[in-house]
């Protein structure tokens, strides 16, 4: 019997297959063109991942690039399951391999049994044998291969494209978390919106994405350039701006900021000793967003607490929902039915 860890995210898809390590890291998006049929609206899939994804900004008037999962809550479907399957077929899990293989979803902290029944239907609708779950601040944990005890709390952030996990756990359930609909997303929009107005310069999300990568920096002293290309907001011709580490910081801050709010109450509402336990062990940090300079050390000042985090923030949850696939005690403890 074959097993993976499925990490269906807002912006990217990761798969983990045991033995094989990250096999799928791809958009979780997918090109539709509209048209009317018998008076009912119907779709037609041209393009599905990264190939739609390349096509945001440049697709024909009647077709839409549609993300099947929003801010953690997976929107349509029979999309999604379009879109899983072809993820499945390209890792070369077909539906004949499908009906022997067990596929770990990970969750957003504190779900609804809704949630897992959207997922349970998407993983039938591909014709997976046995469904299971897990929460992403276990797998994210895991994911910095630290071990997760019975006695000694752990508390996770993990920042991703559409939400942001919070938690403080041990190996016997979550003691307080929450999940907040913050990420990198809520940055690339601001920073559209910030140029059209400051910078007389329509970018699209593509644009703004490359921008928050390429320039994106929490270092105070830090002055990255890039040159981005759009259209006139007033007169719609062509243009191209300069953009550099500073016009950027404070849109970045002000969302940071706001995931430390959050922060700050689950951290509040711990008990002692579970709190005096994370103050000497850190926090772990995760998800893509961490990726940028110095967010981690700006995290870790600003909260006091120290700051762990992984080469490859991004995969922590898929690779230690990996683990957990592996691991027979790790299994039993933390993967779940569906209710």
């Amino acid at each position: 019997m074959k097993r993976l860890a499925i990490d269906l995210g807002s912006n990217i898809t990761k798969i983990y297959m045991p033995g094989c390590g990250v096999v799928l890291m791809e958009s979780t998006c997918i090109a539709v063109e509209e048209y009317i049929e018998d008076g009912e609206k119907c779709l037609t899939i041209k393009a599905l991942g990264d190939k739609a994804r390349a096509l945001s900004g440049r697709a024909a008037v009647n077709t839409q690039i549609v993300n099947p999962v929003f801010e953690g809550d997976i929107i349509h479907e029979e999309l999604a399951a379009h879109l899983l399957e072809y993820f499945l077929e390209k890792i070369e899990v077909t539906r004949r391999r499908a009906k022997h293989t067990e596929v770990m979803f990970i969750l957003p902290c504190g779900c609804k049994s809704e949630l897992k029944d959207k997922y349970q239907r998407i993983a039938d609708a591909c014709g997976i044998c046995m469904t299971y779950f897990t929460l992403t601040p276990f797998a994210a944990v895991l994911g910095h291969n630290v071990s997760i005890s019975e006695t000694t709390p752990v508390f996770c952030v993990d920042i991703g494209y559409g939400i942001t996990n919070i938690a403080a756990l041990s190996q016997d359930g979550i003691i307080a978390g929450i999940n907040v609909n913050l990420g990198g997303g809520n940055i690339d929009v601001h920073l559209i919106d910030e140029l059209a107005e400051h910078k007389n310069i329509k970018i699209g999300a593509l644009s703004a994405e490359r921008v928050k990568n390429t320039v994106g920096s929490l270092l105070n002293d830090d002055n990255k350039m890039t040159i981005v290309e759009g259209r006139e907001v007033s007169g719609g011709a062509p243009v191209s701006v300069s953009v550099n580490s500073a016009q950027v910081y404070d849109i970045i801050v002000t969302y940071v900021d706001k995931v430390l709010e959050y922060v700050s109450l689950v951290l509040s509402k711990l008990p002692a000793e579970v709190s005096s336990g994370i103050v000497r062990g850190g926090i772990y940090l995760s998800g893509g967003l961490l990726k940028m300079d110095g967010l981690a050390e700006y995290i870790e000042q600003k909260l006091e607490i120290p700051a762990n985090v992984t080469e490859e923030p991004q995969l922590a949850a898929v690779i230690g929902a990996g683990t957990i696939l592996t691991n027979d005690s790790l299994w039993e403890k933390l993967a779940t039915c569906k209710d």
